[in-house]
């Protein structure tokens, strides 16, 4: 049965053609949003070698953690973008907020059944909320601005994503690995193993606590001023028609991009921890070796405020080839070395992560008009790769080392510098 919903005209549409909305607070709270849900995806970072050590699971079990919170944007992009269409940016921004907490608070039952399934249902949720608010924020700072400096004004706010990944794996990883291997779960069973998982992941449930406060502050403020931006419905017949995108070739070959990206960026930042702790890389604890997660994240941040000028001065293709082609190098090096350099090679994909999301998303969004939001959603969707390649990495992890599994992320580099080169030059007007 087809479902039908409106489409959500840019706000002056005429002026969003020419110079955008000038609205600088409302840029303010889009860097807010993207900060608030960048942090809380690389908490997975986090969390998993937490609950590989307490539910004793193998490399494809652990990163299954990331397919439950990836999923969520394979199922929820397009009736999001669908609800983003009837109810606007703002009052979309509230409900995504509100799903948000609402997972945050399911880690209190996850930890107190101690099983692992309920740990994935509640990053589900948190995920879906996510995808609300990212199907809001993407279109909503390109619209907030001038169309010229789009790809330039998405990557620095993909800055302030990056900040949160930057600061949250840090904190987390001193509150929730900081009593990890303490006690071997291997030796207990029976109600000790229950006891120990309950107060092992009481950790968890404070740290989300503490986040669904915060969003429960956030999602008030929002709405508040949800009525800032006029929204105009049209009838647009089923939101599944937004597929028929795929039918332009850079929309559709960036589409399959943005499930690369995330899937190579997920499974390398999954597996830092586990690939730094190793005694032919930096032999740390895993609490020390959470800390430098910080760092492959902090280079994602770096390279965004340098992309944000880069971009305005070479084509966005080109500068996304080079860095995809530098991500490749790294891993390069890193599958073939040892110790500081093996270490450090792996950290510095983030410098070269910096600003393939926003650059993808931009390229294959030129053109799209007001049909931006149904292209957000059908990117959002792509995200999905987050919860495919993860648990493929840890599979080949599983059956040969981590250095070889590394090798599944570099083709997906490789093909991101494909359409890098393939959408160097703008749409043709």
């Amino acid at each position: 049965m087809a479902l039908t919903s409106g489409t959500v005209a840019q706000p002056s549409d005429a002026a969003a053609g020419d110079t955008g909305v000038n609205a600088p607070d409302l840029q303010v709270f889009v860097f807010a949003l993207f900060f608030i849900f960048g942090g809380i995806t690389s908490l997975n970072d986090v969390i998993i070698p937490k609950l590989k050590d307490l539910f004793t699971l193998n490399y494809f079990q652990a990163l299954l953690v990331q397919s439950a919170f990836f999923a969520a944007y394979f199922i929820f992009s397009i009736p999001a973008a669908a609800i983003v269409r009837k109810a606007g940016y703002l009052r979309s921004a509230s409900i995504g907020l509100a799903i948000m907490t609402a997972g945050c608070l399911l880690f209190i039952p996850a930890s107190q059944s101690g099983t692992f399934g309920v740990f994935l249902f509640a990053l589900f949720v948190l995920a879906a909320g996510i995808t609300m608010v990212q199907v809001v924020a993407n279109p909503l700072i390109s619209l907030l601005g001038k169309p010229a400096t789009a790809h330039s004004r998405l990557t620095f706010a993909q800055a302030f994503n990056s900040l949160g990944t930057t600061i949250f794996p840090i904190v987390g990883g001193y509150l929730i690995l900081g009593s990890l291997a303490r006690v071997d779960p291997a030796t207990l069973s029976g109600a000790a193993l229950d006891a120990y998982r309950t107060a092992e992941t009481q950790v968890v449930v404070n740290t989300y606590l503490a986040l669904a406060l915060a969003l429960v502050i956030v999602a008030g403020v929002v709405w508040t001023r949800r009525n800032r931006l006029p929204n105009v419905v049209e009838d647009s017949g089923s939101v599944l028609r937004a597929f028929n995108l795929f039918a332009r070739p850079r929309f559709g070959f960036g589409a399959a991009c943005i499930f690369l990206y995330v899937g190579a960026e997920v499974a390398i930042g999954s597996l830092i921890v586990s690939y730094l702790v190793q005694a032919n890389v930096f032999a740390i604890g895993a609490g020390a070796a959470s800390a430098y997660v910080g760092f492959y994240w902090g280079g994602a941040m770096i390279g965004r405020f340098i992309g944000t000028v880069v971009l305005r001065l070479v084509s966005p293709g080109k500068v996304l080839a080079v860095v995809a082609a530098g991500s490749i190098t790294l891993i390069l090096i890193t599958a073939n070395t040892t110790g500081q350099i093996a270490g450090w090679s792996l950290l510095a994909i983030g410098l070269m992560n910096s600003i393939m999301f926003p650059t993808i998303f931009s390229l294959a969004s030129e053109g799209l008009g007001k049909r931006a939001a149904e292209g957000s959603g059908i990117i959002a969707m792509a995200i999905v790769g987050g919860a495919v390649i993860p648990p493929l990495t840890g599979l080949i992890a599983d059956a040969s080392s981590l250095r070889f599994a590394l090798l599944l992320p570099a083709l997906c580099y490789g093909l991101i510098a494909a359409y890098g080169w393939f959408a160097r030059r703008p749409v043709a007007v």
